[in-house]
Protein backbone atom coordinates (compact mmCIF):
# COMPACT_ATOMS: atom_id res chain seq x y z
CA UNK A 1 0.00 0.00 0.00
CA UNK A 2 1.76 3.29 -0.83
CA UNK A 3 2.21 6.64 1.10
CA UNK A 4 -1.01 8.27 -0.22
CA UNK A 5 -3.46 5.37 0.18
CA UNK A 6 -1.98 5.16 3.63
CA UNK A 7 -2.52 8.80 4.63
CA UNK A 8 -5.62 8.96 3.18
CA UNK A 9 -7.39 6.07 5.09
CA UNK A 10 -5.92 7.32 7.97
CA UNK A 11 -7.52 11.11 7.30
CA UNK A 12 -11.41 9.16 6.38
CA UNK A 13 -13.74 9.56 9.62
CA UNK A 14 -14.97 6.74 10.92
CA UNK A 15 -18.39 4.68 9.68
CA UNK A 16 -21.15 6.37 11.50
CA UNK A 17 -24.17 3.89 11.79
CA UNK A 18 -27.56 5.74 11.86
CA UNK A 19 -29.52 5.38 14.88
CA UNK A 20 -32.40 2.92 14.85
CA UNK A 21 -35.77 3.91 14.58
CA UNK A 22 -37.76 4.51 17.94
CA UNK A 23 -40.76 2.27 17.13
CA UNK A 24 -37.80 -0.78 15.84
CA UNK A 25 -39.08 -2.75 19.10
CA UNK A 26 -42.80 -3.03 18.24
CA UNK A 27 -42.16 -5.64 15.65
CA UNK A 28 -40.97 -8.24 17.44
CA UNK A 29 -43.22 -7.48 20.10
CA UNK A 30 -46.05 -8.14 18.08
CA UNK A 31 -44.66 -11.66 16.27
CA UNK A 32 -44.55 -12.29 20.21
CA UNK A 33 -47.65 -11.80 21.09
CA UNK A 34 -49.25 -12.85 18.50
CA UNK A 35 -47.29 -16.58 18.95
CA UNK A 36 -48.15 -15.99 22.51
CA UNK A 37 -52.01 -15.59 21.95
CA UNK A 38 -52.04 -18.84 19.40
CA UNK A 39 -50.01 -20.78 21.86
CA UNK A 40 -52.42 -20.44 24.60
CA UNK A 41 -55.52 -20.87 22.57
CA UNK A 42 -53.96 -24.43 21.56
CA UNK A 43 -54.08 -25.08 25.39
CA UNK A 44 -56.21 -27.85 26.95
CA UNK A 45 -59.11 -26.09 29.32
CA UNK A 46 -58.76 -22.72 27.83
CA UNK A 47 -58.60 -22.73 23.98
CA UNK A 48 -59.61 -25.62 21.69
CA UNK A 49 -57.76 -28.53 23.17
CA UNK A 50 -55.77 -29.35 20.17
CA UNK A 51 -54.63 -33.50 20.47
CA UNK A 52 -51.73 -33.58 18.41
CA UNK A 53 -51.31 -36.84 19.53
CA UNK A 54 -54.65 -37.84 17.59
CA UNK A 55 -52.46 -37.46 14.38
CA UNK A 56 -49.98 -40.17 15.00
CA UNK A 57 -52.00 -42.63 16.34
CA UNK A 58 -54.92 -42.22 13.99
CA UNK A 59 -52.85 -41.11 10.75
CA UNK A 60 -53.23 -44.73 9.07
CA UNK A 61 -56.97 -44.15 9.06
CA UNK A 62 -56.29 -41.72 5.98
CA UNK A 63 -53.33 -43.94 4.39
CA UNK A 64 -55.84 -45.52 2.34
CA UNK A 65 -58.24 -42.64 1.28
CA UNK A 66 -54.65 -40.74 0.08
CA UNK A 67 -53.95 -43.96 -1.71
CA UNK A 68 -57.24 -43.77 -3.69
CA UNK A 69 -56.92 -39.51 -4.05
CA UNK A 70 -53.48 -40.52 -5.97
CA UNK A 71 -55.51 -42.51 -8.54
CA UNK A 72 -57.94 -40.90 -10.03
CA UNK A 73 -61.01 -42.75 -11.79
CA UNK A 74 -60.60 -41.83 -15.85
CA UNK A 75 -63.23 -43.38 -16.55
CA UNK A 76 -65.85 -40.73 -14.41
CA UNK A 77 -64.89 -38.25 -16.37
CA UNK A 78 -67.86 -38.06 -19.03
CA UNK A 79 -70.45 -37.61 -15.47
CA UNK A 80 -68.47 -34.55 -14.25
CA UNK A 81 -68.76 -32.77 -17.62
CA UNK A 82 -72.55 -31.06 -17.43
CA UNK A 83 -71.74 -30.37 -13.05
CA UNK A 84 -68.33 -28.56 -14.12
CA UNK A 85 -70.02 -26.27 -17.01
CA UNK A 86 -72.91 -25.75 -14.91
CA UNK A 87 -70.25 -24.96 -12.27
CA UNK A 88 -68.34 -22.60 -14.61
CA UNK A 89 -71.85 -20.92 -16.12
CA UNK A 90 -73.53 -20.34 -12.11
CA UNK A 91 -69.54 -18.26 -11.36
CA UNK A 92 -70.33 -16.28 -14.46
CA UNK A 93 -73.79 -15.21 -13.88
CA UNK A 94 -73.10 -14.66 -10.27
CA UNK A 95 -70.20 -12.10 -11.16
CA UNK A 96 -72.27 -10.16 -14.07
CA UNK A 97 -74.77 -9.03 -12.08
CA UNK A 98 -72.98 -8.71 -9.16
CA UNK A 99 -70.48 -6.19 -10.75
CA UNK A 100 -72.87 -4.78 -12.22
CA UNK A 101 -74.91 -4.22 -9.03
CA UNK A 102 -71.55 -3.31 -7.01
CA UNK A 103 -70.35 -0.70 -9.35
CA UNK A 104 -73.04 2.02 -7.99
CA UNK A 105 -72.62 0.97 -4.64
CA UNK A 106 -69.21 1.16 -4.21
CA UNK A 107 -69.62 5.00 -5.05
CA UNK A 108 -72.07 5.11 -2.53
CA UNK A 109 -69.97 3.05 0.16
CA UNK A 110 -66.82 5.37 -0.38
CA UNK A 111 -66.29 9.04 1.34
CA UNK A 112 -64.65 10.97 -0.97
CA UNK A 113 -67.80 9.82 -4.01
CA UNK A 114 -71.03 10.23 -1.24
CA UNK A 115 -70.59 13.31 1.00
CA UNK A 116 -73.64 12.47 2.60
CA UNK A 117 -72.85 11.24 5.69
CA UNK A 118 -76.19 9.31 6.21
CA UNK A 119 -76.62 7.20 3.27
CA UNK A 120 -72.74 5.77 3.08
CA UNK A 121 -73.30 4.49 6.50
CA UNK A 122 -76.41 3.13 5.59
CA UNK A 123 -74.93 1.27 2.92
CA UNK A 124 -71.93 0.05 4.37
CA UNK A 125 -74.01 -1.43 7.26
CA UNK A 126 -76.21 -3.48 4.97
CA UNK A 127 -73.14 -4.23 3.31
CA UNK A 128 -71.55 -5.65 6.78
CA UNK A 129 -74.79 -7.61 7.33
CA UNK A 130 -74.17 -8.88 3.93
CA UNK A 131 -70.49 -10.27 4.83
CA UNK A 132 -70.89 -11.66 8.36
CA UNK A 133 -73.07 -14.34 6.53
CA UNK A 134 -71.09 -17.06 4.75
CA UNK A 135 -71.99 -18.12 1.86
CA UNK A 136 -72.64 -21.75 2.23
CA UNK A 137 -75.35 -20.46 4.64
CA UNK A 138 -77.07 -18.36 2.44
CA UNK A 139 -77.01 -21.35 -0.24
CA UNK A 140 -78.54 -23.62 2.42
CA UNK A 141 -81.34 -20.75 2.87
CA UNK A 142 -81.89 -20.08 -0.26
CA UNK A 143 -82.56 -24.08 -2.04
CA UNK A 144 -85.24 -23.68 1.55
CA UNK A 145 -86.93 -21.24 -0.35
CA UNK A 146 -86.71 -21.97 -4.04
CA UNK A 147 -85.88 -25.08 -4.14
CA UNK A 148 -82.76 -27.39 -4.94
CA UNK A 149 -80.58 -26.41 -8.78
CA UNK A 150 -78.29 -23.36 -9.66
CA UNK A 151 -80.75 -20.33 -9.18
CA UNK A 152 -79.97 -20.88 -5.35
CA UNK A 153 -75.90 -21.08 -5.50
CA UNK A 154 -76.68 -18.24 -8.05
CA UNK A 155 -78.06 -16.04 -5.76
CA UNK A 156 -76.01 -17.30 -2.52
CA UNK A 157 -72.67 -15.88 -4.62
CA UNK A 158 -74.44 -12.73 -5.77
CA UNK A 159 -74.72 -11.71 -2.35
CA UNK A 160 -71.24 -12.64 -1.76
CA UNK A 161 -69.61 -10.72 -4.62
CA UNK A 162 -71.47 -7.57 -3.90
CA UNK A 163 -70.20 -7.80 -0.49
CA UNK A 164 -66.74 -8.25 -1.24
CA UNK A 165 -66.49 -6.10 -4.28
CA UNK A 166 -68.20 -3.16 -2.93
CA UNK A 167 -66.09 -3.25 0.31
CA UNK A 168 -62.59 -3.42 -1.40
CA UNK A 169 -63.72 -0.71 -4.83
CA UNK A 170 -64.97 1.81 -2.48
CA UNK A 171 -61.61 1.58 -0.28
CA UNK A 172 -60.05 1.52 -3.38
CA UNK A 173 -61.83 4.66 -4.13
CA UNK A 174 -61.14 6.76 -0.88
CA UNK A 175 -57.58 6.36 -1.36
CA UNK A 176 -57.37 7.97 -4.50
CA UNK A 177 -56.42 11.60 -4.90
CA UNK A 178 -59.36 13.95 -3.95
CA UNK A 179 -58.14 16.49 -5.71
CA UNK A 180 -60.22 16.68 -9.05
CA UNK A 181 -63.22 15.43 -7.55
CA UNK A 182 -63.04 18.94 -5.26
CA UNK A 183 -62.13 20.48 -8.58
CA UNK A 184 -65.30 19.61 -10.14
CA UNK A 185 -67.23 20.47 -6.99
CA UNK A 186 -65.83 23.97 -6.90
CA UNK A 187 -67.04 24.45 -10.71
CA UNK A 188 -70.94 23.57 -9.83
CA UNK A 189 -70.45 19.94 -11.03
CA UNK A 190 -72.92 17.85 -9.58
CA UNK A 191 -72.00 14.25 -7.65
CA UNK A 192 -73.36 12.10 -10.28
CA UNK A 193 -71.36 14.05 -12.95
CA UNK A 194 -68.17 14.08 -10.66
CA UNK A 195 -68.24 10.19 -10.33
CA UNK A 196 -68.77 9.28 -13.82
CA UNK A 197 -66.29 11.52 -14.88
CA UNK A 198 -63.73 11.42 -12.56
CA UNK A 199 -63.99 9.27 -10.32
CA UNK A 200 -65.26 6.62 -12.34
CA UNK A 201 -62.09 6.82 -14.81
CA UNK A 202 -59.66 6.53 -11.82
CA UNK A 203 -61.51 3.15 -9.94
CA UNK A 204 -62.15 1.11 -13.18
CA UNK A 205 -58.79 -0.55 -12.43
CA UNK A 206 -59.33 -1.72 -9.01
CA UNK A 207 -63.15 -2.66 -10.13
CA UNK A 208 -62.10 -4.73 -12.95
CA UNK A 209 -58.94 -6.07 -10.43
CA UNK A 210 -61.77 -7.01 -8.05
CA UNK A 211 -64.12 -8.39 -10.37
CA UNK A 212 -61.83 -11.07 -11.75
CA UNK A 213 -60.66 -11.61 -8.42
CA UNK A 214 -64.59 -12.18 -6.92
CA UNK A 215 -64.67 -14.44 -10.38
CA UNK A 216 -61.78 -16.81 -9.13
CA UNK A 217 -63.65 -16.85 -5.96
CA UNK A 218 -67.03 -17.91 -7.12
CA UNK A 219 -65.66 -20.96 -8.82
CA UNK A 220 -64.43 -22.60 -5.96
CA UNK A 221 -67.39 -21.80 -3.84
CA UNK A 222 -69.78 -22.74 -6.61
CA UNK A 223 -67.88 -26.26 -6.51
CA UNK A 224 -69.12 -26.63 -3.01
CA UNK A 225 -72.16 -24.67 -2.77
CA UNK A 226 -73.57 -28.09 -4.27
CA UNK A 227 -73.47 -29.82 -0.99
CA UNK A 228 -76.19 -28.21 0.19
CA UNK A 229 -77.97 -28.56 -3.17
CA UNK A 230 -77.20 -25.22 -4.51
CA UNK A 231 -76.25 -26.99 -8.22
CA UNK A 232 -72.71 -27.45 -9.93
CA UNK A 233 -70.19 -29.79 -8.96
CA UNK A 234 -70.77 -29.49 -5.07
CA UNK A 235 -73.73 -32.33 -5.68
CA UNK A 236 -71.43 -34.39 -7.76
CA UNK A 237 -68.83 -34.20 -5.09
CA UNK A 238 -71.59 -35.09 -2.23
CA UNK A 239 -72.52 -37.93 -4.19
CA UNK A 240 -69.45 -39.14 -4.63
CA UNK A 241 -68.07 -38.83 -1.01
CA UNK A 242 -71.32 -40.33 0.64
CA UNK A 243 -70.26 -43.58 -1.28
CA UNK A 244 -66.58 -42.99 -0.30
CA UNK A 245 -65.38 -42.81 -3.62
CA UNK A 246 -62.04 -41.00 -3.53
CA UNK A 247 -60.77 -42.13 -6.82
CA UNK A 248 -63.64 -40.38 -8.64
CA UNK A 249 -62.93 -37.25 -6.22
CA UNK A 250 -59.63 -37.09 -6.75
CA UNK A 251 -60.72 -36.74 -10.45
CA UNK A 252 -63.06 -34.20 -9.49
CA UNK A 253 -60.62 -31.79 -7.81
CA UNK A 254 -58.19 -32.17 -10.99
CA UNK A 255 -60.81 -30.92 -12.48
CA UNK A 256 -61.72 -28.16 -10.25
CA UNK A 257 -57.53 -27.74 -10.08
CA UNK A 258 -57.01 -27.17 -13.60
CA UNK A 259 -59.79 -24.71 -14.35
CA UNK A 260 -58.39 -22.53 -11.27
CA UNK A 261 -54.83 -22.81 -12.99
CA UNK A 262 -56.41 -21.39 -16.74
CA UNK A 263 -58.96 -18.88 -14.84
CA UNK A 264 -55.68 -17.75 -12.53
CA UNK A 265 -53.49 -17.14 -16.01
CA UNK A 266 -56.34 -15.46 -18.22
CA UNK A 267 -57.05 -13.27 -15.33
CA UNK A 268 -53.23 -12.02 -14.73
CA UNK A 269 -52.94 -11.48 -18.78
CA UNK A 270 -55.72 -9.02 -18.09
CA UNK A 271 -54.50 -7.55 -15.00
CA UNK A 272 -51.17 -6.80 -16.93
CA UNK A 273 -53.41 -5.11 -19.56
CA UNK A 274 -55.24 -2.72 -17.43
CA UNK A 275 -52.33 -1.49 -15.32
Amino acid sequence: MSVATAAASKAAPPLELPDKPSGAWKGPVIALVVVAITVVMCLPGIGIDVDFSAIAQNWQNGAGKVLQLLVPDWSFFPRTVAPLIETLQMAVIATAVGALISLPLSFWAARSTNPNAFWRILVRGILNVIRSVPDLLYAAVLVAMVGVGALPGILALLLFNVGIIVKLVSEAIDTNDAGPLEAGRAVGATQTKINRTLALPDAWPAFANQTLYVFELNVRASSVLGLVGAGGMGLLIDAVRTFYRYDQLSLIILEILLVVVVIDVASSAIRRRLV
